[in-house]
């Protein structure tokens, strides 16, 4: 339940309009605590302000608020466009959390509400001698906020929407989510070793992308109905309604339809894909960028070259998971959960590049020092993985390549050459 929910906010949180209005709520609560200082006993020991300078310093508030608000959010969403036009359409939603350009949103249109609120409290007569000095410093401390939240946003957005930017964000991203799935790849759960041979199937009853798996929901559900469960989804797989999403046995007679309705409302989908949970997504939009700078229409084997280097580090954090080498918990011992094949990861890390980049002899040379330098990776299936793919990319060099000392040069970077 409490994975839900965090789901849900974060889901919240990728709303642009969502911190904005905390922000409007705690304008407007502030605007009017300051009526709380009166009767106190401070009328005897604060200074008389006068409202004329209070009221002066909102004018001026929300006269310039409003004007900076449209002017950020034109910002944003032009720097979401070179997003979405320069990398890929997949980096949008990472961008568009960028929590620099949400406070910033969020302070400016704060304001313009404080303002507001505390000049209609003021001309009505709503605060005393001391709620209008503590009015008079919330204002002052506010007026400070906003100025140094322009100054950093303007420095921050200078770099929104630049594709160095976008991609360092989507590889901070896709490295939390293959970080999580590398330390718990079965999801807190058992490995399949044997698939049910006397089984019951669950159908999906929606079409769309896992992008959540209630396991808390589900290992309930097994403990209440003696079930045993075997999940055939992940989050990030592409189901339809006729995919056999969960197969079960049990020691008791149940009610399968019951059964069938829990099961696929534990299992969330939705029509896109999501970072969070799938560990394949961060790969994928990086390589997209990649192919995308190596298309003809644009030619940029450099950041071809700098997503290599972003998966090369990506691949490295299974070697940093043999360091620390700490056991897993099982928590749900009721499911059990199948395990991504490392050649997915290969395939969608450079599969792509290898066949977009594969007349690039700068592309290709650094893919095989990539092979080469994961498969020293202390892991047997990333080895195996490594020399199969640096094989691949050399084939489809040598298809593409017409020069052959470029292709001279490249064999003896490959980790099959002797």
């Amino acid at each position: 339940m409490k994975k839900t929910i965090v789901i849900y906010f974060h889901r919240l949180r990728e709303q642009l309009w969502f911190r904005p209005l905390l922000f409007c709520l705690g304008s407007v609560a502030l605007a009017l605590f300051a009526h709380q200082a009166d009767g106190t006993g401070l009328d005897t020991v604060v200074p008389s302000i006068k409202t004329e300078s209070i009221k002066g310093l909102l004018d001026t508030i929300s006269a310039s608020m409003l004007v900076i608000s449209i002017f950020a959010v034109a910002s944003m969403l032009s720097a979401f466009a070179a997003a979405s036009n320069t990398a890929t359409p997949r980096s949008f939603k990472i961008v568009v959390t960028d929590d620099l350009s949400q406070n910033a949103l969020s302070v400016f249109i704060g304001s313009f509400i404080f303002s507001i609120v505390a000049t209609v409290a003021l001309d009505n007569g709503y605060y005393g001698k001391s709620g209008i000095f503590i009015l008079f410093l919330l204002t002052l401390s506010l007026l400070a906020m906003v100025i140094l939240t322009f100054l950093r946003w303007v420095n921050g957005i200078s770099r929104l929407g630049r594709l160095e930017n976008t991609i360092s964000q989507v590889e901070s991203v896709a490295s939390k989510s293959l970080s999580e799935y590398i330390k718990q790849p079965f999801l807190n759960a058992t490995p399949i070793t044997t698939p049910f041979t006397d089984g019951q199937f669950v159908l999906s009853n929606s079409v769309g992308y896992v992008q959540h798996v209630d396991m808390a929901a589900l290992q309930a559900l097994a403990k209440k109905k003696g079930l045993k469960i075997q999940l055939h989804c992940l989050p990030g797989d592409f189901i339809h309604e006729n995919f056999e999403i969960v197969s079960f046995t049990t020691t008791e007679d149940s009610n399968v339809e019951e059964i069938t309705q829990k099961i696929n409302a534990a299992i969330h989908v939705g029509n896109t894909r999501l970072y969070d949970e799938d560990p394949r997504f961060g790969l994928i939009a990086l390589t997209e960028i990649a192919s995308k700078a190596l298309s003809p229409g644009i030619n940029d084997p450099g950041t071809a070259i700098q997503i290599i280097g972003s998966h090369e580090r990506l691949f490295f954090l299974w070697n940093e998971a043999n360091e620390n080498n700490k056991e897993t918990t099982i928590l749900y011992d009721c499911i059990a959960v199948p395990k991504i094949s490392m050649i997915d990861f290969f395939d969608d890390a450079f599969r792509p590049i290898s066949r977009d980049g594969a007349n690039n002899i700068e592309v290709m040379l650094r893919l095989q020092k990539v092979f080469k330098s994961i498969e020293t990776i202390n892991q047997t299936d990333i080895k195996k993985m490594a020399v199969e793919y640096s094989k691949k990319a050399y084939d489809r060099a040598e298809l593409s390549m017409k020069y052959k000392h470029d292709l001279d040069i490249l064999k003896k970077e490959c980790l099959f050459y002797n």
